[in-house]
């Protein structure tokens, strides 16, 4: 049992039924003279039926508008049906998409391998009091340090651009620093300090000028104490700066343990005893570094990166690190002092990755005003809450007696106990991570000045110019500072404003496009066979349907000579409906209008003829076929007329046509010689066959149809013309040279029978020899032995006398190579196989 014909319904005849029909048609118009409207109806397909199952168009049904859209969920790869998403990304990049959203700090783009400066940018930028020294730097200071005016203007954009980040590369310029080259954080943060610390120097603002010294800069003191005296040495009274504590991470779990190992006793004895100036001789002694000073911003260096004496290369640390949300400094001061030395943790920053010369650095930095945190990534910012590793974690605030640990970083929210002899009283929150890099925490104040404010960031509004200059912190913007970021931010909105509106009209324009283009094709089938309709390029119907504005309509393409539709144009026209076509004619005008009655009469006339003329070539060219055959089978004796023979090879190999072509062309061009006489039969592809005269008659008639106006395309030649004496001669004279050459060549052979056949020459005794260049040996034997068609066209080698002087150097004479050796074989002696360009040969 047969399963359904589920593809017949729609099944297309075959062309060769339709060109059949069509020619019927036409041979009928031809013998009668009438066309009838069933004829028209027939040859212009209008019989067939409207089309609603095709995938593609179907050309020779003009009923057919299938195709010309995709299905109502279908898409294209271009034009009015492109799929939205497309649409829209070629419009161009979306401005908006880099808005910066409401209450969140701004970010700093990646330059190539610049995160290390970007983490320490954020970093400063969200310390108020160091932001405000900054801002607070007259314009004239400014102008005179790049480094500070480019540091200002940055901190500016952070503070006010509309966008959500910020390009950091007039800073990173300015440094001059190689983008592409990653840097540690800590040594930038620390020459950066140094720098700003001699710029603002210039500033005769009170607060911005020892700004740097303020927040950042303690004192320490490297004490050394004589045990037998108990006196301190006399360098122990010098304090040093310090702008961070470097402390070591190795075989340390907690912030405490390395503050301890940090202000850590060390003594001194034996090899390594004090010389005491008081005792005048070496005595045992303990050093240990004192904290005089402390700042109110404490940077703290975690020593991950170590130095491997055995491979002379650093390593990096990635053992868990704990360390607290407060951070109680109190009695660690060498001094007792009744001020509040509590630190509260204010910024983290991550090094990712276990390379110590590559990874990516990032900041997790917690707003003074909002006490929000924030992850700053370059580009990306992200709200942390309350929290420096996400409100995500378990790891609320959590109080116990003696410290905890949680490990949150690496995704573990355990409490564990954490023991240390001498930490002082930090309790609270504790974090733990195996990528922190640097601390940084800040002092802790409790005066009523020092209350958290508001933070507004002003890029969150711009309504009221008066507070446009203010930052977060109501501290005045530079003022030429202000109006760059001002003028920067209207035309950022403005073209995101002209983006918006752009794609607004462009989806607008093709939604309302699509909804014209399926209203029209719906109207389009002419629904009766009496209904009046009209014909329309389907070229132009294609690209009005795919495309968002449509040029003129344009039937011009379609139209035949006398301005009407040709039967010819059947496979490039629609036949569309009156509704329709008023609905298009008058919206985009142009035309012509080619009704049901604007059929071509002439030009149907000029095919039957055509059509019937066309059988009658083919039937007569047939039997020529039959002809031509016989006489390359040399079964067709009494020719009158030379023609080539490979062209009549060629073209009885031809398929039939309706009329001639350019190919049958020149049917005597080969054998016909310069002088316009006979080409003697000898010469290169002059080879002929007499045909009968009918058969060459029906040659000329297809020559001068295609080519009226070349006289030399079809030159008769009948069996009595005479070959051209001239070239008769010149055949002569070059058979006579080939004989002569033929003979020279045979001769050099003979002579040298074993040498021309590359055949080893054995060397006697009392023999004069010569040195020869094996490759002109090599050429010399490529001449000698062309024979056939190469015999005149194989290149003579140079003279001897030439080739044998470039065997010797021009300076001495000598030769240039190592002759040849000779190997004794079999009693005798043969040339030895070298790679030298040269060889023997006996005369």
């Amino acid at each position: 049992m047969t399963g359904p014909a589920t593809r017949g319904k729609h099944k297309r005849n075959r062309q060769g039924d339709n060109v059949n029909i069509t020619s019927e048609i036409l041979r009928k118009i031809h013998a009668t003279g009438e066309i009838t409207n069933e004829d028209v109806d027939q040859l212009y397909m209008i019989w067939k039926p409207v089309c609603k199952g095709c995938r593609v168009n179907t050309k020779d049904n003009p009923n057919c508008f299938c195709g010309l859209i995709p299905p109502p969920n279908g898409s294209r790869k271009s034009g009015l049906w492109q799929k939205v998403s497309d649409i829209v990304h070629a419009l161009g990049p979306d401005p908006c998409k880099d808005l910066r959203a409401a209450e969140s700090p701004a970010g700093l783009t990646n330059l190539g391998a610049t995160c290390y400066a970007n983490s320490i940018l954020q970093f400063l930028y969200m310390n108020r009091s160091f932001r405000e020294g900054v801002f607070s730097v007259e314009p004239d200071v400014l102008k005179q340090q790049p480094v500070l005016d480019q540091l200002a203007r940055l901190f500016a954009q952070l503070h006010a651009s509309k966008m959500a980040f910020i390009d950091s590369a007039p800073f990173i310029k300015t440094l001059e620093l190689d983008n592409g080259a990653q840097q540690d954080s800590h040594e930038f943060l620390t020459l950066l300090l140094s720098l700003l610390e001699g710029c603002l120097s210039h500033s005769k603002v009170p607060k911005a000028r020892t700004i740097v010294q303020d927040l950042f800069r303690g004192n320490v003191s490297h004490v050394t104490k004589c045990l037998k005296c108990g006196r301190d040495s006399e360098a122990s009274s010098k304090m040093e700066a310090f702008y961070e504590l470097e402390l070591n991470v190795k075989g340390l779990k907690t912030l405490e343990e390395s503050l301890d190992e940090y202000l850590s006793v060390e003594e001194l004895q034996g090899d390594n005893q004090y010389f005491c100036e008081s005792c005048k001789t070496r005595v045992d002694a303990i050093r240990s570094i004192k904290l005089r000073t402390l700042p109110d911003v404490l940077n703290i260096q975690l020593k991950r990166c170590v130095f491997l004496p055995k491979t002379t290369t650093k390593k990096k640390i990635t053992s868990a690190f704990c360390f607290p949300g407060e951070l109680n400094m109190q009695q660690r001061l060498s001094e007792p002092s009744q001020m509040n030395w509590i630190y509260d943790l204010s910024a983290v920053l991550i090094h990712k990755g276990t390379a110590v010369n590559s990874g990516h650095y990032i900041a997790r930095i917690k707003d003074e005003s909002t006490a929000q945190w924030w992850e700053f990534d370059d580009e990306q910012v992200s709200n942390l809450g309350h929290h420096p590793f996400g409100e995500g974690s378990s790891a609320a605030k959590i109080v116990h007696k003696e410290p905890v640990c949680l490990d949150i970083a690496e995704g573990m929210d355990a409490v564990r106990p954490q023991s240390s002899e001498s930490v002082v009283s930090s309790y609270g929150e504790r974090f733990s991570s195996s990528d922190a890099y640097m601390l940084m925490y800040k002092r802790r104040h409790t005066s009523e000045n020092d209350e958290r404010r508001p933070m507004v960031h002003a890029a969150d509004h711009f309504a009221a110019e008066v507070n446009e200059r203010f930052s977060n912190d109501g501290f005045p913007l530079p003022a030429y500072v202000f109006e760059n970021i001002k003028e920067f931010n209207a035309s950022y909105l403005d073209a995101c404003k002209e983006y918006k509106l752009k794609k607004e009209n462009e989806m607008n324009q093709v939604m309302e496009r699509r909804e014209e283009v399926r209203s029209i094709l719906s109207e389009a089938p002419v629904q009766s066979a009496e209904a009046p309709f009209y014909w329309i390029s389907l070229d132009w119907l294609r690209m009005w349907a795919d495309t968002t504005t449509p040029s003129v309509l344009d039937n011009t393409p379609i139209q035949c000579s006398h301005g009407k539709v040709p039967v010819s144009k059947v496979g490039s026209i629609k036949r569309l409906s009156a509704e329709a076509w008023t609905k298009l004619f008058s919206k985009y005008g142009g035309g012509p209008a080619l009704s049901n009655a604007d059929y071509c009469i002439a030009c149907l006339t000029d095919n039957a003829k055509y059509v019937v003329s066309a059988d009658s070539y083919r039937d007569r060219r047939t039997l020529m076929r039959d002809l031509a055959s016989s006489v390359l089978s040399g079964n067709c004796p009494g020719g009158t007329y030379y023609i080539s023979k490979t062209w009549l090879q060629q073209w009885v190999r031809r398929k039939s046509f309706d009329a001639p072509s350019d190919a049958d062309t020149g049917p005597t061009a080969s054998i016909r010689c310069p002088h316009g006489q006979l080409m003697p039969e000898q010469a290169t592809g002059a080879k002929r066959l007499l045909v009968p005269e009918n058969l060459w008659l029906f040659f000329y008639e297809d020559a001068i149809t295609v080519k009226p106006d070349d006289s030399f395309n079809c030159t008769t030649f009948p069996s009595d013309s005479e070959q051209c004496p001239q070239c008769s001669n010149e055949l002569s004279e070059v058979a006579c040279l080939e004989d002569s050459l033929r003979a020279v060549k045979l001769k050099q052979r003979q002579s040298h029978e074993k040498l021309a056949m590359g055949k080893n020459i054995p060397v006697t005794l009392n023999c004069k020899y010569y040195l020869v260049p094996s490759s002109w040996l090599t050429k010399w034997r490529n001449y000698v032995n062309a024979s056939g068609k190469n015999i005149s066209s194989s290149v003579e080698p140079d003279a001897l006398d030439f080739v044998i002087d470039s065997l010797k150097c021009e300076k001495h004479l000598r030769l240039l190579e190592r002759p040849p050796g000779l190997v004794y074989k079999r009693g005798v002696l043969f040339q030895k196989g070298s790679a030298v360009s040269i060889i023997a040969v006996g005369i």
